[in-house]
């Protein structure tokens, strides 16, 4: 059984750690360690260090603007481990600049539908990992985020740039474009025909579009439903000051096409990631 750790233990941290812990020996850190008091079926440690010595993969699970000085951190303890991020704006390169030369890192862009099983995650190979490094990854990526969801492999890296743009801030855009919740069946088809034709635009395969603006919409609609949550409040789950969602829902907002947000919101998550 792998020792999966995992570093941060927010929304996302929280949902893989329960889908996997039957499956895995999980362990998890976060600075705030009310949110991992009390825990059972799973070990907590004291310091991110602690939990990067005790794993063999690591999940980072933290906040972009928290990044530098958790991988300064555990730098020490990172030889000949995998790290997966699921950091937005945070590229392979920067991660490898800070750890050890030997540390492979692969990175995951799910989104937030996958806190209620229904996400949509996004799978790059990053720098360093090796072909059988990214079957490993990819294997534990499958385990683990299709409990989330469902998960799409692409070779290039910047391909998470875009991802960002259509499943990531997709369940904000398909909140705004239907208003109330009682629109997501109705406007379903809709939504997902132009969702698609936007990822097509960002370089995705019409494969690769389908199956991201359709997983996207439908775990929004569950969301919506599951959670009894109303379209706004969507939105301000998924929108951050400054972020990609923001970006593209501003020209919603004066009247732009889906297309167009896209666009902006991929334009917005590249200029914010964090290179070596």
């Amino acid at each position: 059984m792998e020792k999966v750790g995992i570093i941060g233990y927010g929304n996302m941290g929280r949902a893989i750690a329960e889908c996997i812990y039957k499956k895995y020996a999980v362990s998890v850190y976060d600075k705030d360690k009310k949110k991992t008091s009390g825990l059972i079926n799973m070990g907590a440690f004291a310091t991110a260090g602690e939990l990067v010595q005790q794993s063999e993969i690591i999940i980072l699970a933290v906040k972009p603007q928290d990044f530098e000085p958790l991988l300064k951190e555990i730098k020490p303890f990172a030889a000949d481990k995998l790290f997966i991020s699921i950091a937005a704006g945070i590229s392979s390169g920067y991660i490898s600049s800070y750890l050890d030369a030997k540390a492979r890192i692969v990175r995951i862009m799910p989104n937030m539908p996958a806190q209620i099983g229904r996400g949509v995650s996004v799978i790059s190979k990053g720098q360093n990992a090796t072909e059988g490094d990214l079957n490993l990854a990819w294997q534990l990526a499958f385990d683990i985020f299709s409990n989330l969801g469902s998960v799409l492999p692409v070779e290039e890296e910047a391909k998470i740039n875009a991802a960002t743009a259509i499943s990531g801030s997709g369940p904000a855009f398909f909140c705004f474009y239907i208003k109330e919740s009682k629109d997501a069946v109705t406007k379903r088809d809709e939504f997902v025909k132009l969702l698609s034709e936007a990822a097509v635009n960002l370089g995705f395969d019409q494969r690769e579009a389908e199956l991201l603006a359709a997983g996207t919409v439908d775990g929004t609609a569950a969301m919506l439903i599951e959670r009894k949550l109303s379209c706004e409040e969507v939105i301000k789950m998924v929108a951050s000051k400054g972020g990609t969602t923001e970006a593209g829902l501003e020209i919603l907002r004066a009247g732009g096409s889906l297309k167009e947000a896209t666009e902006k919101a991929a334009r917005r998550a590249a200029e914010l990631e964090k290179r070596s």
